[in-house]
Formats: structure tokens, C-alpha cells, sequence
């Protein structure tokens, strides 16, 4: 039951975020128009009977800490924004000057949960110049197709700081 309420709150809240300001001017709510809000209601109410089982699969709810949204939000906004500035940087340079080595490595970040290794792994294709390709199941182990490969391949070197934060914001 708790995982239904948590569903479904969550995504009336984001259906609240998303059609905010569509209401007739002089509207009873401001923001919403009733139909708006009846029809949030109807959607939040199935939505989180479906979804129930697919967002909470472990029942663990770590990630409704505000601390770690927080953490994300922070993360978001000041080490990713400046490392996929410097990374798209990086790959101008080396566009313009054809001094490529790709290459395909294999990091080992030590993370321990399936959140926190997509979640690295997301943060790793988002910036320019590395691709996530794979995830060894059994050791958490990523491969990253990287645009200048550097030997010997440091963890620091393809992703930064990014397992710390994902071991921050994840686990």
C-alpha cells in the first residue's frame, strides 16, 4: 500500500509540474483548472497501481531522503554541469585537431546497487566523449568507449569524480 501512495504522489506531483500555468485565466486554483486536477487524480490513482511494483521492485526507499535529492540536485547543477563543460571542451579540441585515440576500457567503481550503477552510467554517456557500452552483472563492472584512451587507464581519468557521487546519491 505504501509503495501505491508513494506512486502516486509522486506522479501528480510531476503531472502538477508539467501542465502547470494551462488554466483559464480567473480559474478557481491559479494555476490548474478543475478538470486538470480531477483528471491528475484519475491518472496518479492508475499510474500508481501500475507502477507500483516497478518503481519500488526492492522495497527499499532510500531515495525519498531529502538529503539525497539534495545531493542530486547540487550534483546536477555544479560537478556534472562543470565536467560535461570541460568534456565538450575536450572534444572540440580534438575534433579540430584529429588528435583521437578512442578505445573501449573496463572501470571497476565499487558501487553496490543497480541505481548506483546506472545512475553512473548515465552521468558516463551523458558527457561527451564516453558511451557506456556494457555492465559485467557479477562484478559491477562498466566498459566506457572513450574518445582518448590514456594508458594506464585511471578511473579519474574517463568518469572524475562521478562514482563518489553516485556512492553519495545512490547507496
Amino acid at each position: 500500500m505504501l509503495t501505491f501512495v508513494i506512486t502516486a504522489i509522486a506522479v501528480f506531483a510531476l503531472y502538477l509540474f508539467l501542465t502547470a500555468g494551462s488554466a483559464i485565466p480567473g480559474s478557481m486554483f491559479f494555476l490548474w483548472s478543475r478538470e486538470e486536477i480531477l483528471a491528475g487524480i484519475i491518472l496518479s490513482i492508475v499510474a500508481g497501481v501500475i507502477g507500483r511494483n516497478v518503481l519500488f521492485r526492492e522495497k527499499n526507499y532510500r531515495m525519498l531522503n531529502p538529503k539525497r535529492w539534495f545531493f542530486f540536485i547540487f550534483y546536477l547543477f555544479c560537478p556534472f554541469f562543470f565536467a560535461m563543460a570541460k568534456a565538450n571542451f575536450d572534444v572540440a579540441y580534438r575534433v579540430l585537431t584529429g588528435k583521437i585515440n578512442p578505445g573501449i576500457v573496463k572501470i571497476s567503481p565499487d558501487l553496490k546497487t543497480d541505481l548506483g550503477i546506472t545512475f553512473l552510467a548515465n552521468s558516463i554517456t551523458l558527457t561527451p566523449g564516453t558511451l557506456s557500452v556494457d555492465i559485467d552483472e557479477k562484478n559491477n563492472d562498466l566498459y566506457v568507449h572513450w574518445i582518448n584512451v590514456k594508458s594506464p587507464v585511471k578511473i579519474e581519468n574517463v568518469c572524475g569524480k562521478f562514482p563518489e557521487w553516485a556512492r553519495r546519491i545512490a547507496e
